[in-house]
């Protein structure tokens, strides 16, 4: 079998300082180190601010760190500093409660553990002039196909987990959608280490289509920088984790409590584009729950309705074994010990060639 490497960058994740908005504080007791997969980070500086205004947040500063969910994953198991941990898939957090840093709870709530949630979209050139409908049209001859490294990005799992979806769920069998596998990563003209870094590849001109967070293309629009989204027929709903340290500084709990506030940190995650979780229904927002309408959501493809039901909104819970991932982690992305790439996608990378971009 042919070899996928792993990517570990412990110390490339950024570090910023946030000062708090108001108060005295300063010191451990009131401070809140977060770190976290790239994507959300604009969100979470949105809420950190609205959390320096309530009681519990008065004063408390913000050390952050973000990268891809892997790497960061990896950095925290190996000594980074974190209260916080808001990460792209559940393994990586399973990873830091089997390193006994976070506590066998963490996913016990109502919320399961998710803090955050968003779709998987298919980003598109200005005009579409590839005319690209759905996840068939990525494997035809031509068809630039840019998105992270599973093996460093949660993301990247997600845009994987939603192509194989797309075929197992709707008739396929699994050789039918390793076979779709193999064609789309022989599209693929860039695997980057992070899905942000898979956005600014294709806001810098890289290939035809992006496989994306939803709320990554809302984003982008609202800096200015928009592009065009489609999201397919058959999808997958992104759900990210969040959850505090064993050795949590005092203010950490109130801010994961802030977090999956409705109208606290759920507004805000809104507000950048993300689906809220508060739902009865996955992926179908309560606009009353967030104190919201949807015009609030700018950037969005359809202002009247920024968060739109997929026709198939496939989740790990339903449809792939659950949200440990034990469903389709090694099925789908499994490697040897020595690195050989025993999983459905890590064998279509390393097939491609394309395992080491």
């Amino acid at each position: 079998m042919k070899k996928i490497k792993v990517a570990v960058a412990l110390a490339a994740a950024s570090i910023l300082t946030l000062t708090a908005c108001g108060g005295s504080g300063g010191g451990d007791a009131e401070s809140i180190s977060i770190v976290g997969f790239a994507v959300p980070e604009t969100a979470n500086k949105a809420i950190a601010k609205e959390f320096n205004k309530t009681p519990e947040g008065e004063g408390v500063t913000f050390e952050t760190s973000y990268g891809a969910s892997g790497d960061q994953s990896r950095a925290v198991e190996s000594g980074l500093k974190a209260d916080y941990v808001h990460l792209s898939v559940g393994t990586d957090v399973q990873r830091l409660e089997k390193a006994g840093l976070v506590d066998a709870s963490w996913d016990d709530g109502d919320n399961k553990g998710i803090v955050s949630s968003s779709v998987v979209v298919l980003g598109v050139r200005e005009g579409n002039p590839k005319n690209i409908q759905g996840w068939e049209d990525l494997a035809k001859p031509g068809v630039g196909v840019v998105t992270a490294n599973p093996a460093s990005s949660g993301a990247a799992r997600w845009n994987a987990l939603a192509a194989w979806g797309s075929v197992v769920k709707n008739g396929g069998t699994e050789e039918d959608g390793k076979a779709y596998l193999d064609k789309l990563f022989k599209n693929v003209v860039t695997l980057t280490n992070s899905g942000r870094d898979a956005t600014t590849a294709f806001l810098g001109g890289t290939g035809d289509v992006l496989l994306a967070y939803e709320n990554e293309a809302i984003l982008a629009a609202q800096q200015g920088e928009g592009f065009e989204y489609i999201i397919p027929d058959s999808t997958v709903l992104i759900e990210n984790p969040g959850a505090i340290t064993k050795d949590a500084s005092k203010p950490s709990q109130d801010w994961l409590d802030f977090v999956l506030d409705p109208k606290g940190g759920q507004k805000q995650f809104a507000l950048t584009g993300f689906r809220p979780i508060n739902t009865a229904e996955p992926g179908v927002v309560d606009w009353d729950s967030i104190g919201l309408e949807p015009k609030d959501i700018k950037g969005a493809k359809d202002p009247a309705d920024p968060f739109p039901a997929p026709k198939q909104l496939l989740t790990l819970e339903n449809d792939f074994g659950g949200r440990d991932w034990s469903g389709v982690k090694e099925k789908l992305f499994g490697t040897g010990e020595d690195g050989e790439a025993v999983g459905i996608v890590t064998d279509s990378i390393a097939k491609s060639g394309k395992a080491s971009q």
